[in-house]
């Protein structure tokens, strides 16, 4: 089965218990929206503290009411890398990461000094023969299954000594620092197991913000590794997960997965269920627009962490989804400085956010 794709049992079992769930949440949202809309027009002097109970209630309300089944609404499999092809000349020529990780592994021995921009154009291919050449390969320039096992020759062998479980019962989070380039797992706050990582190139960055494990699965050893699980990132597929290509880890070389040696994705997989929090950290993407409820984005999340950060997002996560929480704090910071509380992000909100946002001229 591929990486977050439910089975269709899993769809069955939501059935009509979810759909009545998913009308009860949205009869309740429709409510809580009038009943802001009636908050927002209280006179100037009312204290900010009742807007402050206000979203509390919301938060708690839609904290203790039962979430959809996860399964029913995973996302598919990542886009990391198409699957297993053969890489070879062609016009158009094959472009994707696959091309970039092969470019990188050259790189690294010495027979392809060109950018790694996932192009196989007639450079990358000199370098595969060349490559073919002095590794008993029959130099036709193209790369399969012999080519890629020769390239992963040589790379240190991962440790593999036994390593101890958490201790049951206690909260585990992980953590992704995008700059050092290393996953950690925390127990009750304490750095617990730390383990290197590849995460997106500068082309399709790995997602910043703070995520959720909604799906985990086994995999047979090809893209993916072989184990999966999958991120709640609303404007894309990503996830943690092994590799087939060990030399990339410790660069920026996915799509935007995270990816990890195989012998070390095996240890974490058992730890951490589904629901497990996981915090990406790294560069915020600024807004460069308006933003408004309904979109997701990375700029979404860059919005959430300043709302936070000046006091009006309290209570959810920065995870670039504009619900009702990033709603509900846009209209209170509105509100806060003498603006209309629309609840859209506008250039106007933006700037007094302290982003730089160009706005229309007179």
């Amino acid at each position: 089965m591929l990486p977050g794709r439910p089975s269709s049992h899993s769809y069955r079992a939501s059935g009509t218990s979810s759909r009545m769930k998913t009308a009860a949440r949205q009869t309740k949202i429709r409510n809580w929206r009038s009943q802001f809309l009636q908050v927002s027009h209280l006179p100037p002097h009312t204290s900010r503290l009742s807007l402050l109970l206000f979203l509390l209630v919301v938060f708690i309300t839609l904290s203790l009411t039962p979430a959809l089944p996860v399964l029913a609404a995973a996302p598919g499999p990542c886009s990391c890398c198409p699957e297993e092809r053969v890489l070879q000349l062609s016009d158009p020529p094959l472009t994707g990461c696959d091309v970039s990780d092969l470019q990188l592994r050259l790189a690294q021995l010495g027979y392809y000094i060109g950018p790694w921009h996932g192009i196989f154009d007639p450079a990358t291919h000199r370098a595969v023969v060349n490559f073919q050449k002095e590794h008993g390969i029959n130099p036709l320039g193209q790369v399969g299954a012999a080519t890629w096992l020769a390239l992963a020759r040589d790379i240190p062998p991962v440790a593999t000594a036994t390593t101890a479980a958490p201790p049951a019962d206690k909260s585990l989070k992980v953590i992704v620092d995008t700059d050092r380039l290393v996953l950690t797992i925390l127990v009750d706050g304490r750095v617990w197991r730390q383990y290197p990582v590849a995460i997106g190139k500068y082309t399709s960055p790995s997602p910043v913000g703070e995520w959720k494990i909604v799906n985990k699965d086994y995999e047979s050893g090809g893209t993916y590794g072989t184990r999966w699980m999958g991120l709640n990132v609303p404007w894309g597929n990503y996830g943690i997960h092994g590799t087939n290509r060990p030399w990339s880890i410790g660069w920026a070389a996915s799509a935007g997965c995270f990816r990890m040696y195989n012998e070390d994705v095996e240890t974490i997989y058992p730890w951490l269920p589904v629901g497990t929090p996981v915090v990406v950290k790294g560069e915020y993407v600024l807004p460069g627009a308006p933003l408004q409820p309904g979109y997701s984005s990375p700029a979404v999340v860059t919005l959430q962490v300043r709302l936070r950060e000046k006091g009006f997002y309290l209570f959810g996560p920065t995870d670039g989804d504009y619900g009702l929480m990033t709603e509900l704090a846009v209209r209170e910071f509105q509100l806060h400085h003498g603006l209309k509380p629309t609840g859209v992000a506008d250039a106007t909100t933006l700037k007094l956010l302290g982003f730089p946002v160009a706005t229309a001229g007179p």
